[in-house]
């Protein structure tokens, strides 16, 4: 820098401990020799932006240089000052000083103020000062170099660098060129390998130490820094940066030495004021992040004491060699020889810098922070409970605790068991002895939380009336006479017991027909606690039987949790969806259900959480499947089964009137007089829309039509009671500005009267549309309006059923169905006979498919010997509906009576329906789904059935309304259906 005629001589002593490229504090022992110091160096202002750090300054001998003007105010010596943390003026002009970091003892100190007095001898004619022990030869005679590859950031002149050499060639010829007195080596920042994985480090260091030769110069970067050997010690060479080289060409290839060509900075005018105004910049950031982070005043101290002039272009690689910029960043620093781009560069890494800095101090003191508040909370806690306690205002949680569940089981004492009772005891004392912050206090409090807490022998008063049960049972549902007569007989028998014991009653049938709500009503006509839980899907056995307590966050199963839930000992416990029960890794549900539903084992239920047993002998069981099938036999037989079948339309136009219609008014908002649903509609709908043999569908579709009544009417009152306005918004706000009126308004206006008049008139009007769209009427002929075209047709496809063609009943999960069988000739011929099977059937309805083919031949053969039909004929059975998937037994006998029918090309008698199992010998079995199939056929307009002998107690049972105007045959062999099916004529006759 231009008047910067001051010699600043610094020598440090080497030392083979370093950190972070620099030396450690107790080794920077300075001996500071300023001479001649001018006034066109950095100016004060400048200098005072740099912010001192903490070190120590020990003042020793004074030695004042002739010649020198006023050292004290010399703006250099005022730099450094506050660079190095020297903050006071000197008494004396000249004055020696050592600089360190940390306090040494006595002979650390005489030994660095007698290398002091030497050095200071010794450079007293030196034109320029430096901080690298001399060497000889001087560094810019080193036109050869040993290349040593750096691996993470370039070497910086004035930096330490520790390095790692594996190669022991390489580290011979090292330690040779120290033994020389040529102690200098380039030191090259390796470039990025393409082929390599940057986030493997080890990896990296490996290919590194295989680099040799040629390799290794093209992997190195052109310009790099000629480093003076510090000290070796083992593998750890320690390198001092010393100025910028570039490489010229390869001398030798193992180890590798290049020639190279110094470089130096381009000239520059030091009175720029862009560059000054840089600098500034540059000083200035650096005053900032030195507020902020005690490292960085670590380095400016040691940068100051071992480099010399602090000049604009050292400023720059200081900057940029202790900012965290990344090695691509700081190697385009050390290959920038203008002096002005280099500052550039360097104050934006800066910048970044001091922006990661206040990131950084944000978080960490977000962090203190949250931990001071948390910590005081908690003293202050602590505090207020030592004071509560102190005053006897509030005990200790765990005698809080105790006494909490003391108090619970207090006033029920005499009714929990002993066992129980032992273990609560127990438990209370093992809680005493833990301490409150433990893991194990939590799980004894959670244990004893549910121990207490359970209603141990506490029971709701049953109803034993009858009569009331009755009433109730009524109110809530129609017809389910079978479930009703059930749960009387349990009220009757408890009476005359005086108690009750509990029951496993299993509800099964299709969806919709009300067994998940009939148990609602089940409980409130015994004045029982209801509980529900579906165990649909359920795979794991911990639900019902608890998880074992050395769980984190371990629960009681499902019954323990509804014997909390409800508070009494008997309530009525609704298992719903038992048909579906899954079965995982966990175990099988199923089998867990085996012990709850047992009546000779649940009197000792015994939950893993808790692990003492429970009386559940008084609790009543319902449970609801739609298909018992899906049901274990071990667990079906612990239950009582009561089959509830679907609704015929009589019920289904009851439970409509009585109890769907009332509820969709209520939840839709319309008033009963505001709306009226025809016999007729309400039988529509239930014939062409709503087949199956719940009322779910049935529900949905009345709601459907409230809805758009609702609509309707809220349409019809808004246009009745909103003014008249513009059709135009634009228009109507013209009008409302401008006040332009019609001739009748006009009019109006001038006569208030005639005005008062109308309105009352057009009031009138409106009030008399409105009640004229109250009542809102639903027949047959406006049905689809509200709830679209019918679903279902006539199930009945034939008026009279062809040759070939019969009708059968089945039995599906939605109820029961008709279907008929249909069978053709497909080919004739001597010798053809055989049977072709379509329709999606089963494997059970194809076996009886081909008994029905052998059994009709068989038939034949004795009705009309000379028939040759089967023999000759090819024949087509298909069973409609091609897509629904069909499987049974029963209709064995209706696939013989399409055969015959074929083969005598005779149609069968006109509504008739039949359903059978047979055997070859044509017999017939009994078939299950009696009201099903019985209603199904009423559906269809069927008026002569054929069933199963067997079957006959099943018909019987059923309501008469479901058996009315129905002729009901009953068969034990096929030749009595030959003859009801064929034989029309003789019985017309």
């Amino acid at each position: 820098m231009k008047g910067f005629d001051s010699n600043l001589r610094l020598q440090a002593s080497s030392s083979p401990e370093f950190s972070n490229g620099f030396l450690p504090k107790r080794q920077n022992f300075i001996n500071l020799n300023l001479r001649n110091c001018y006034h066109r160096s950095f100016s004060p202002t400048m200098l005072k932006l740099f912010t001192s750090s903490a070190s120590r300054v020990h003042h020793l001998t004074p030695a004042i240089r002739v010649g020198s003007t006023s050292p004290v105010e010399s703006p250099l010596f005022k730099a450094l000052s506050q660079l190095t943390g020297w903050n006071r003026r000197s008494a004396s002009l000249g004055q020696r000083a050592f600089f360190c970091s940390e306090p040494t003892d006595g002979e650390a100190a005489a030994e660095a103020e007698a290398k002091a007095v030497e050095s200071d001898s010794e450079g007293s004619d030196s034109k320029s000062s430096s901080a690298i022990v001399p060497t000889s030869p001087r560094p810019e005679d080193c036109l050869t170099v040993l290349a040593l590859p750096v691996p993470h950031r370039p070497l910086f002149p004035g930096f330490y660098m520790p390095i790692y050499v594996k190669d022991p060639k390489v580290l011979a010829a090292l330690q040779e060129s120290r033994r020389r007195q040529a102690p200098y080596a380039g030191a090259f920042l390796l470039k990025d390998d393409p082929s390599a994985d940057s986030s493997s480090t080890t990896d990296a260091e490996k290919n590194i130490n295989e680099l040799k030769g040629k390799e290794l110069l093209n992997r190195l970067h052109e310009v790099g820094t000629l480093a003076q050997i510090s000290s070796i010690q083992g593998d750890q060479v320690i390198l001092v940066g010393h100025r910028r080289l570039r490489i010229t060409e390869m001398v030798s290839e193992e180890p590798l030495t290049v020639k190279v060509d110094h470089l130096k900075d381009n000239p520059f005018d030091m009175d720029d004021d862009v560059i000054k105004a840089t600098s500034f910049e540059v000083i200035s950031t650096l005053r900032d992040v030195l507020k902020t982070s005690s490292l960085w005043r670590d380095h400016v101290q040691t940068y100051t004491q071992h480099i010399g002039d602090f000049t604009y272009p050292r400023l720059a690689d200081f900057g940029a060699a202790i900012c965290g910029a990344n090695r691509h960043q700081a190697q385009e620093v050390l290959e920038e020889l203008d002096v002005h781009k280099r500052l550039r560069l360097t104050l934006e890494l800066m910048k970044k810098e001091m922006e990661i800095s206040k990131i950084q101090e944000t978080i960490a003191k977000a962090i203190e922070e949250k931990i001071s508040g948390e910590q005081r909370r908690y003293l202050l806690n602590e505090q207020l409970k030592a004071i509560k306690k102190e005053l006897g205002v509030e005990t200790d949680d765990k005698s809080a605790l105790s006494a909490k569940f003391r108090e619970r089981i207090e006033p029920n004492k005499e009714k929990i068991p002993a066992h129980v009772l032992q273990v609560i005891e127990e438990e209370l004392t093992k809680l005493q002895l833990l301490e409150a912050s433990s893991s194990e206090f939590n799980v004894t409090r959670n244990y004893l939380d549910w121990l207490t807490i359970l209603p141990w022998g506490n029971f709701s008063d049953e109803n034993f009336d009858v009569v009331r049960a009755q009433k109730i049972l009524d109110e809530d549902h129609y017809g389910l006479s079978d479930v009703k007569e059930r749960i009387l007989e349990f009220i009757a028998v408890g009476r005359l017991r005086g108690t009750s014991q509990g029951k496993i009653i299993c509800l099964s049938g299709p969806p919709g027909v009300g067994k998940t709500s009939i148990g609602r009503s089940i409980a409130r006509a015994l004045n029982r606690k209801f509980f529900r839980f579906s165990v649909g899907g359920l795979a794991d056995v911990a639900e019902i039987k608890g998880h074992r307590r050395t769980y984190v966050g371990a629960m009681p199963g499902k019954m323990v949790q509804c014997l909390k839930s409800v508070g009494t000992s008997n309530p009525l416990v609704l298992i719903d969806e038992i048909d579906k029960l899954g079965k995982g890794h966990a175990g099988d549900p199923a089998s867990a259900l085996l012990e709850l539903l047992d009546p000779e084992q649940n009197a000792n239920f015994l939950d893993h959480y808790l692990d003492v047993t429970i009386d559940l002998s008084k609790v009543l069981f319902v449970c609801t499947a739609n298909v018992i099938d899906m049901i274990p036999n071990p667990l079906l037989d612990r239950m009582e089964v009561i089959s509830i079948a679907g609704y015929i339309t009589d019920e289904k136009v009851h439970i409509a009137r009585d109890y769907l219609e009332k509820t969709a008014l209520g939840d839709c908002g319309v008033k009963p007089e505001q709306v009226e649903v025809s016999d007729a509609a309400l039988l529509s709908l239930i014939e062409n829309y709503c087949r199956e043999a719940g009322v779910r569908n049935l529900q949905k579709q009345i709601e459907k039509i409230y809805r758009k009544i609702a609509l309707k009417l809220v349409r019809a009152g808004a246009v009745a009671e909103e003014p008249a306005v513009a059709s135009d918004p634009e228009e109507a706000e013209i009008v409302a500005e401008v006040g332009v009126v019609s001739p009748e308004n006009h009019t109006d206006k001038e006569n208030p009267v005639s005005s008062d008049s109308s309105l009352e008139e057009s009031n009138e009007e409106a009030q008399t549309e409105k009640m004229a769209f109250e009542k809102v009427m639903i027949d047959e002929s406006n049905l689809a309006d509200y709830v679209g075209k019918p679903v279902f047709h006539a199930e009945k496809l034939y008026e009279q059923t062809p040759v070939g063609v019969v009708m059968g009943l089945a039995w599906t999960s939605m109820g029961g169905s008709t279907l008929y069988i249909e069978t053709t000739v497909v080919e004739d011929g001597e010798g053809k006979g055989g049977l072709n099977i379509t329709g999606q059937l089963g494997d059970v309805m194809k076996e009886s498919a081909q008994i029905a083919h052998t059994v009709a031949r068989k038939i034949m053969l004795e009705k009309e010997p000379e028939n040759q039909f089967f023999a000759n004929s090819k024949l087509h059975l298909h069973v409609p509906a091609g897509a629904t998937p069909k499987d049974g037994p029963s209709a064995g006998c209706t696939m013989i009576t399409s055969l015959l029918s074929l083969a005598t090309k005779k149609p069968v008698r006109k509504d008739l329906a039949m359903t059978g199992e047979v055997t070859l010998t044509g017999r017939i079995l009994p078939i299950g789904g009696v009201k099903e199939k019985t209603i199904a056929a009423r559906r269809s307009e069927i008026k002569t059935i054929i069933f199963p002998e067997a079957n006959r107690r099943d018909f019987d049972e059923l309501a008469e309304n479901v058996k009315e105007g129905l002729e009901v045959h009953f068969v034990d062999d096929y030749g009595k259906i030959f003859e009801l099916a064929f034989g029309y004529d003789k019985q017309e006759d």
